[in-house]
């Protein structure tokens, strides 16, 4: 299969364009959902505490995420700090909760993008990306120029806004989204944002609208499409049934969804019963078979 990422056939006027404009919205932040309204460009902060600078938390070949990403090499994550979430139990919450990272130029992050291509990671794998968009996109465009040539994989909580999205279509070749929630009182209660589900789901048609089902070459590897990552929880708080109902009959009959059977109590998880247990087989088992009946493409390891 002859590969080309999405953003090798965007024109430099749009790329620039495209940065433009999200460096314009950063005046009044509102990349993502919550739509602070600060002036990160003046180091105001938000919600998610993100400023002018974009800021990370490290960067390397990963092994740990679904095969089709990770292939003989690597997918070359590059794990950015903060999150416009406030999940309880975060299983990243040192990044994303206690902002453990540094802040690094574009040209700095253009050079981390190129040294994961170096090493032979077969894409990069921008996580928790939203709130830093604009910056990854400049950085993008310089190591576009620069030789990079993998896919683009946006690993993202699910929450974003349909403007933000607009600036990355054409650029991303694989989203790759949480749909953690299918009751806004849930996600109120564990995540700090109501309308969790009815954003989430905007989002994913309009992923799907721009880059259509997962796509992988003979070598096994994602080039293209979308792939939704679901968690399972405790007591079906994150109400499986209703998630694969929408994904099969809303997004694709032929989407492909990693139900995640991994949930462990983190951060302030023994502070919110059940969640501060791990799920069962039997729940997991339910939440495999909710996919599955539906026709789902359900990843297996």
């Amino acid at each position: 299969m002859d590969f080309t990422p999405a953003y090798k056939r965007l024109s430099p006027q749009e790329f620039s364009r495209r940065i433009a404009e999200g460096f314009r919205r950063l005046r009044a932040c509102d990349l993502c959902p919550r739509r602070c309204g600060v002036n990160r460009l003046r180091g105001e902060k938000g919600i998610c505490r993100a400023g002018r600078e974009v800021v990370v938390s490290s960067y390397g070949p990963h092994f740990g995420e679904e095969s089709p990403l990770v292939g003989l090499f690597g997918s070359g994550t590059i794990f950015f700090t903060y999150c416009p979430l406030k999940c309880v139990y975060c299983q990243n919450y040192e990044i994303s909760q206690l902002g453990e990272g540094s802040p690094v130029s574009i040209k700095e992050l253009a050079r981390i993008m190129l040294r994961l291509q170096a090493r032979g990671c077969h894409n990069i794998n921008l996580v928790t990306p939203t709130h830093f968009v604009p910056h990854i996109l400049a950085a993008l465009y310089h190591a576009s120029k620069e030789g990079l040539a993998i896919p683009i994989v946006y690993n993202t909580s699910g929450y974003e806004s349909l403007e933000t999205l607009a600036l990355l279509d054409g650029i991303v070749d694989i989203y790759m989204p949480d749909f953690k929630y299918a009751d806004s009182k849930t996600a109120a209660k564990y995540s700090g944002v109501r309308d969790y589900p009815e954003v989430a789901k905007a989002a994913l048609k309009e992923m799907q609208r721009q880059v259509g089902d997962l796509e992988i070459d003979e070598r096994g590897l994602a080039v293209r499409g979308l792939l939704v990552r679901h968690l399972v929880l405790p007591e079906n708080l994150a109400g499986t049934e209703e998630v694969m109902d929408f994904l099969s009959q809303e997004v694709s009959p032929r989407c492909f969804v990693n139900v995640m059977g991994q949930y462990y109590p983190a951060y302030r998880a023994h502070e919110f019963p059940p969640l501060n247990r791990r799920i069962t087989l039997q729940e997991y088992r339910t939440a495999i078979e909710a996919a599955l009946k539906r026709g789902l493409r359900v990843y297996r390891d």
